[in-house]
Protein backbone atom coordinates (compact mmCIF):
# COMPACT_ATOMS: atom_id res chain seq x y z
CA UNK A 1 0.00 0.00 0.00
CA UNK A 2 1.64 3.24 -1.43
CA UNK A 3 0.45 6.39 0.15
CA UNK A 4 0.93 10.00 -0.64
CA UNK A 5 1.51 11.48 2.46
CA UNK A 6 0.98 15.18 1.31
CA UNK A 7 -2.00 17.25 2.97
CA UNK A 8 -4.46 19.77 1.18
CA UNK A 9 -5.59 21.71 3.60
CA UNK A 10 -6.39 24.43 0.52
CA UNK A 11 -10.04 25.96 0.00
CA UNK A 12 -11.82 23.98 -2.73
CA UNK A 13 -14.76 25.38 -5.01
CA UNK A 14 -17.60 23.52 -5.09
CA UNK A 15 -17.06 20.48 -6.82
CA UNK A 16 -19.85 17.33 -7.97
CA UNK A 17 -17.12 15.44 -7.21
CA UNK A 18 -18.28 12.25 -5.11
CA UNK A 19 -15.17 12.24 -2.33
CA UNK A 20 -15.30 16.11 -2.37
CA UNK A 21 -18.06 17.87 -0.60
CA UNK A 22 -19.52 20.76 -1.67
CA UNK A 23 -17.83 23.53 -0.01
CA UNK A 24 -15.57 26.62 0.50
CA UNK A 25 -14.48 25.60 3.64
CA UNK A 26 -10.97 24.14 4.50
CA UNK A 27 -11.26 20.44 3.78
CA UNK A 28 -8.44 18.09 5.17
CA UNK A 29 -7.95 15.48 2.73
CA UNK A 30 -5.22 12.71 2.07
CA UNK A 31 -5.00 10.03 -0.85
CA UNK A 32 -5.65 6.66 -0.49
CA UNK A 33 -4.14 4.28 -3.30
CA UNK A 34 -4.79 0.46 -3.35
CA UNK A 35 -1.96 -1.78 -3.46
CA UNK A 36 -0.69 -2.57 -6.96
CA UNK A 37 0.27 1.13 -8.01
CA UNK A 38 -3.62 1.94 -8.64
CA UNK A 39 -4.28 5.41 -8.91
CA UNK A 40 -6.16 6.39 -5.47
CA UNK A 41 -8.61 8.46 -4.46
CA UNK A 42 -9.13 11.60 -1.71
CA UNK A 43 -11.41 11.12 1.00
CA UNK A 44 -12.00 13.84 3.90
CA UNK A 45 -10.71 12.95 7.28
CA UNK A 46 -12.89 14.89 9.81
CA UNK A 47 -14.95 17.80 9.65
CA UNK A 48 -14.72 21.19 7.65
CA UNK A 49 -11.78 22.94 8.68
CA UNK A 50 -13.68 27.01 9.05
CA UNK A 51 -10.09 28.40 8.83
CA UNK A 52 -6.38 27.58 8.23
CA UNK A 53 -4.62 25.00 10.29
CA UNK A 54 -1.44 23.99 9.96
CA UNK A 55 -0.57 20.20 11.06
CA UNK A 56 2.45 19.51 12.70
CA UNK A 57 4.55 16.66 11.83
CA UNK A 58 3.30 13.98 14.43
CA UNK A 59 -0.47 14.76 13.32
CA UNK A 60 0.42 14.36 9.66
CA UNK A 61 1.96 11.14 10.41
CA UNK A 62 -0.84 9.78 12.55
CA UNK A 63 -3.18 10.73 9.66
CA UNK A 64 -1.10 9.32 7.06
CA UNK A 65 -1.48 6.03 9.21
CA UNK A 66 -5.10 6.37 9.36
CA UNK A 67 -5.55 6.74 5.89
CA UNK A 68 -3.27 3.68 5.07
CA UNK A 69 -5.06 1.35 7.52
CA UNK A 70 -8.40 2.90 5.75
CA UNK A 71 -6.97 2.23 2.61
CA UNK A 72 -6.01 -1.60 3.56
CA UNK A 73 -9.08 -2.48 4.60
CA UNK A 74 -10.96 -1.57 1.49
CA UNK A 75 -8.74 -3.32 -0.73
CA UNK A 76 -9.30 -6.49 1.68
CA UNK A 77 -13.19 -5.97 1.66
CA UNK A 78 -13.03 -5.56 -2.06
CA UNK A 79 -11.19 -8.66 -2.78
CA UNK A 80 -13.27 -10.59 0.03
CA UNK A 81 -16.24 -9.32 -1.59
CA UNK A 82 -14.97 -11.01 -5.20
CA UNK A 83 -13.98 -14.26 -3.47
CA UNK A 84 -17.44 -14.38 -2.45
CA UNK A 85 -18.93 -13.74 -5.55
CA UNK A 86 -17.11 -16.29 -7.39
CA UNK A 87 -17.24 -19.15 -5.14
CA UNK A 88 -21.13 -18.53 -4.42
CA UNK A 89 -21.17 -18.66 -9.02
CA UNK A 90 -19.71 -21.85 -8.76
CA UNK A 91 -21.52 -23.25 -5.75
CA UNK A 92 -24.69 -22.25 -7.80
CA UNK A 93 -23.25 -23.91 -10.75
CA UNK A 94 -22.29 -27.16 -9.60
CA UNK A 95 -25.42 -27.76 -7.79
CA UNK A 96 -28.38 -29.30 -10.01
CA UNK A 97 -30.28 -26.64 -11.47
CA UNK A 98 -33.49 -29.07 -11.35
CA UNK A 99 -34.08 -33.03 -10.11
CA UNK A 100 -34.82 -35.13 -12.83
CA UNK A 101 -38.68 -36.15 -13.15
CA UNK A 102 -38.54 -39.96 -12.52
CA UNK A 103 -41.62 -41.69 -12.69
CA UNK A 104 -42.84 -43.48 -9.57
CA UNK A 105 -41.16 -40.82 -7.27
CA UNK A 106 -42.83 -37.68 -6.05
CA UNK A 107 -39.09 -35.35 -5.02
CA UNK A 108 -38.46 -31.54 -3.49
CA UNK A 109 -35.35 -30.27 -2.34
CA UNK A 110 -34.21 -26.99 -1.15
CA UNK A 111 -30.99 -25.12 -0.33
CA UNK A 112 -30.32 -22.07 2.48
CA UNK A 113 -27.32 -20.26 2.74
CA UNK A 114 -26.30 -19.51 6.31
CA UNK A 115 -27.60 -16.57 8.01
CA UNK A 116 -24.62 -14.63 8.73
CA UNK A 117 -21.37 -14.24 7.02
CA UNK A 118 -20.96 -14.14 3.64
CA UNK A 119 -18.76 -17.24 3.03
CA UNK A 120 -19.73 -19.94 0.49
CA UNK A 121 -20.31 -23.52 2.42
CA UNK A 122 -20.10 -27.19 0.43
CA UNK A 123 -23.25 -28.71 0.61
CA UNK A 124 -24.54 -30.51 -2.14
CA UNK A 125 -27.23 -32.86 -3.07
CA UNK A 126 -28.03 -34.43 -6.18
CA UNK A 127 -30.74 -37.18 -7.65
CA UNK A 128 -30.29 -39.36 -10.30
CA UNK A 129 -32.19 -41.78 -12.69
CA UNK A 130 -30.57 -44.96 -13.01
CA UNK A 131 -33.29 -47.04 -14.93
CA UNK A 132 -36.77 -47.27 -15.24
CA UNK A 133 -36.95 -48.75 -11.83
CA UNK A 134 -34.11 -47.47 -10.05
CA UNK A 135 -33.03 -44.03 -8.77
CA UNK A 136 -30.09 -42.60 -6.12
CA UNK A 137 -29.80 -39.98 -4.03
CA UNK A 138 -26.89 -38.23 -2.49
CA UNK A 139 -26.64 -35.59 -0.15
CA UNK A 140 -23.02 -34.55 1.22
CA UNK A 141 -21.71 -31.73 3.27
CA UNK A 142 -17.62 -30.16 2.61
CA UNK A 143 -15.88 -29.36 5.60
CA UNK A 144 -15.00 -25.49 5.50
CA UNK A 145 -16.38 -22.36 3.79
CA UNK A 146 -14.58 -21.21 0.67
CA UNK A 147 -14.11 -21.63 -3.06
CA UNK A 148 -12.00 -24.40 -2.15
CA UNK A 149 -15.18 -25.96 -0.58
CA UNK A 150 -17.36 -25.27 -3.30
CA UNK A 151 -14.60 -26.33 -5.68
CA UNK A 152 -14.37 -29.76 -3.91
CA UNK A 153 -17.96 -30.07 -3.53
CA UNK A 154 -18.22 -30.29 -7.62
CA UNK A 155 -15.92 -33.20 -7.62
CA UNK A 156 -17.45 -34.83 -4.50
CA UNK A 157 -20.95 -34.55 -6.41
CA UNK A 158 -19.49 -36.05 -10.29
CA UNK A 159 -17.45 -39.14 -8.62
CA UNK A 160 -20.70 -40.23 -6.70
CA UNK A 161 -22.47 -39.62 -10.20
CA UNK A 162 -19.95 -41.23 -11.89
CA UNK A 163 -19.76 -44.27 -10.15
CA UNK A 164 -23.45 -45.12 -8.90
CA UNK A 165 -24.45 -44.77 -13.01
CA UNK A 166 -21.89 -47.85 -13.35
CA UNK A 167 -24.07 -49.86 -10.99
CA UNK A 168 -21.89 -50.06 -7.59
CA UNK A 169 -23.57 -50.81 -5.02
CA UNK A 170 -24.00 -47.56 -1.84
CA UNK A 171 -20.92 -48.99 0.26
CA UNK A 172 -18.87 -49.32 -2.57
CA UNK A 173 -19.90 -45.75 -4.52
CA UNK A 174 -18.57 -43.90 -0.90
CA UNK A 175 -15.54 -45.69 -0.65
CA UNK A 176 -14.48 -45.15 -4.43
CA UNK A 177 -15.32 -41.61 -4.00
CA UNK A 178 -13.36 -41.71 -0.40
CA UNK A 179 -10.49 -43.10 -2.19
CA UNK A 180 -10.41 -40.22 -4.92
CA UNK A 181 -11.07 -37.06 -2.26
CA UNK A 182 -7.78 -39.09 -0.83
CA UNK A 183 -5.69 -39.27 -3.58
CA UNK A 184 -6.35 -35.20 -4.30
CA UNK A 185 -5.61 -34.03 -0.96
CA UNK A 186 -7.57 -31.41 -0.69
CA UNK A 187 -7.19 -31.09 3.29
CA UNK A 188 -10.80 -30.83 3.40
CA UNK A 189 -13.29 -33.68 4.86
CA UNK A 190 -16.66 -34.54 3.65
CA UNK A 191 -19.94 -35.96 5.24
CA UNK A 192 -21.91 -37.68 2.66
CA UNK A 193 -25.26 -40.09 2.66
CA UNK A 194 -26.12 -42.11 -0.33
CA UNK A 195 -29.61 -43.80 -1.18
CA UNK A 196 -30.13 -46.12 -3.50
CA UNK A 197 -34.06 -46.03 -4.09
CA UNK A 198 -35.63 -49.15 -5.71
CA UNK A 199 -38.87 -48.15 -7.08
CA UNK A 200 -40.35 -51.71 -7.85
CA UNK A 201 -39.92 -53.08 -4.31
CA UNK A 202 -40.58 -49.93 -2.93
CA UNK A 203 -37.10 -49.85 -0.74
CA UNK A 204 -33.96 -48.19 -0.43
CA UNK A 205 -30.35 -49.16 0.50
CA UNK A 206 -28.43 -46.64 2.35
CA UNK A 207 -24.70 -45.98 3.41
CA UNK A 208 -23.81 -43.23 5.61
CA UNK A 209 -20.13 -41.16 5.73
CA UNK A 210 -20.34 -39.21 8.67
CA UNK A 211 -23.57 -38.02 8.02
CA UNK A 212 -26.68 -36.96 9.58
CA UNK A 213 -29.15 -39.51 10.26
CA UNK A 214 -31.95 -39.55 7.84
CA UNK A 215 -35.54 -39.24 9.19
CA UNK A 216 -38.41 -41.63 7.40
CA UNK A 217 -42.08 -40.36 8.37
CA UNK A 218 -44.66 -43.38 7.84
CA UNK A 219 -47.77 -43.02 6.02
CA UNK A 220 -49.35 -43.43 9.18
CA UNK A 221 -47.41 -40.18 10.31
CA UNK A 222 -44.82 -42.06 12.63
CA UNK A 223 -41.68 -40.64 12.03
CA UNK A 224 -38.14 -42.97 12.68
CA UNK A 225 -34.74 -41.79 12.83
CA UNK A 226 -32.55 -44.18 11.03
CA UNK A 227 -29.63 -45.73 12.71
CA UNK A 228 -27.40 -45.88 9.57
CA UNK A 229 -24.25 -47.98 10.33
CA UNK A 230 -21.53 -45.08 11.19
CA UNK A 231 -18.81 -44.50 8.21
CA UNK A 232 -15.71 -42.27 8.67
CA UNK A 233 -15.64 -39.11 6.97
CA UNK A 234 -14.73 -38.81 3.12
CA UNK A 235 -11.05 -37.93 2.61
CA UNK A 236 -9.85 -39.40 6.22
CA UNK A 237 -8.53 -43.62 6.06
CA UNK A 238 -8.37 -45.22 2.32
CA UNK A 239 -9.11 -48.47 3.71
CA UNK A 240 -12.77 -47.21 5.18
CA UNK A 241 -15.56 -49.09 4.87
CA UNK A 242 -19.51 -47.93 4.03
CA UNK A 243 -21.96 -50.71 5.39
CA UNK A 244 -25.44 -50.34 4.27
CA UNK A 245 -28.54 -50.95 5.47
CA UNK A 246 -31.63 -51.76 3.90
CA UNK A 247 -35.45 -50.00 4.86
CA UNK A 248 -38.64 -50.51 3.07
CA UNK A 249 -40.25 -47.49 1.97
CA UNK A 250 -43.84 -48.26 1.06
CA UNK A 251 -46.34 -46.02 -0.71
CA UNK A 252 -47.21 -42.81 1.78
CA UNK A 253 -43.78 -42.72 3.37
CA UNK A 254 -41.25 -39.67 3.13
CA UNK A 255 -37.32 -40.14 3.50
CA UNK A 256 -35.58 -37.16 4.64
CA UNK A 257 -32.21 -36.62 3.70
CA UNK A 258 -30.18 -33.07 5.02
CA UNK A 259 -27.07 -31.61 6.30
CA UNK A 260 -26.45 -30.66 9.57
CA UNK A 261 -27.02 -27.28 9.15
CA UNK A 262 -30.97 -27.81 9.43
CA UNK A 263 -30.35 -29.08 13.08
CA UNK A 264 -27.20 -27.35 14.28
CA UNK A 265 -27.50 -25.02 17.08
CA UNK A 266 -25.39 -23.53 19.64
CA UNK A 267 -25.91 -24.85 23.07
CA UNK A 268 -28.51 -27.87 22.07
CA UNK A 269 -27.52 -31.63 21.82
CA UNK A 270 -27.24 -33.14 18.07
CA UNK A 271 -29.82 -36.02 19.36
CA UNK A 272 -32.19 -33.70 20.94
CA UNK A 273 -31.74 -31.64 17.71
CA UNK A 274 -32.67 -34.64 15.53
CA UNK A 275 -35.64 -35.70 17.97
CA UNK A 276 -37.32 -32.20 17.42
CA UNK A 277 -36.82 -32.01 13.33
CA UNK A 278 -38.48 -35.52 13.77
CA UNK A 279 -41.37 -34.53 15.56
CA UNK A 280 -42.19 -31.39 13.51
CA UNK A 281 -42.08 -33.68 10.20
CA UNK A 282 -44.08 -35.91 12.21
CA UNK A 283 -46.61 -32.85 12.62
CA UNK A 284 -46.66 -31.64 9.40
CA UNK A 285 -48.88 -32.79 6.86
CA UNK A 286 -46.63 -34.59 3.88
CA UNK A 287 -49.20 -34.76 0.81
CA UNK A 288 -47.40 -31.89 -0.54
CA UNK A 289 -43.39 -32.58 -0.37
CA UNK A 290 -42.51 -29.05 -1.70
CA UNK A 291 -44.42 -27.35 1.04
CA UNK A 292 -43.38 -29.97 3.68
CA UNK A 293 -39.38 -29.07 2.62
CA UNK A 294 -40.73 -24.91 3.19
CA UNK A 295 -41.82 -25.74 6.52
CA UNK A 296 -38.64 -27.48 7.81
CA UNK A 297 -36.81 -24.92 6.24
CA UNK A 298 -38.03 -22.12 7.96
CA UNK A 299 -37.63 -23.99 11.42
CA UNK A 300 -34.18 -22.49 10.75
CA UNK A 301 -34.35 -19.09 9.64
CA UNK A 302 -30.96 -18.02 10.85
CA UNK A 303 -29.05 -21.06 10.38
CA UNK A 304 -25.38 -20.99 11.64
CA UNK A 305 -24.25 -23.00 8.82
CA UNK A 306 -25.56 -23.91 5.16
CA UNK A 307 -28.67 -26.24 4.80
CA UNK A 308 -29.61 -29.01 1.93
CA UNK A 309 -32.54 -30.93 2.23
CA UNK A 310 -34.06 -33.83 -0.18
CA UNK A 311 -37.87 -35.17 0.21
CA UNK A 312 -38.56 -37.81 -1.52
CA UNK A 313 -41.43 -40.53 -1.38
CA UNK A 314 -42.32 -43.75 -3.46
CA UNK A 315 -45.75 -43.92 -5.43
CA UNK A 316 -47.93 -46.63 -5.72
CA UNK A 317 -46.44 -49.20 -9.02
CA UNK A 318 -49.01 -48.79 -12.05
CA UNK A 319 -50.64 -51.80 -12.43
Amino acid sequence: MSLNDKLDITPRARSSHPFRVPTADRLLRVRMRPSGGARGRQVQLGPPLHRPHRFPPTERAVLTSLAGLIGQALDRARLYDTQHNVAGRLQAALLPHTLPDIPGLDVAARYLPAGHGLDVGGDFYDLIRLNDTTAAAAIGDVQGHNIDAAALMGQVRTAVHAHNTVGAPPGDVLSRTNRLLIDLDPGLFTSALYAHLDLARHAACLASAGHPRPLVRHADGHTEVLHTPPGLLLGIDPEADYPAMKVPLPPGCVLLLYTDGLIEEPGVDPDDAIAALAGLLERTDASNLDALADTLIQQAPNPVDDIALLLISLQPTSE
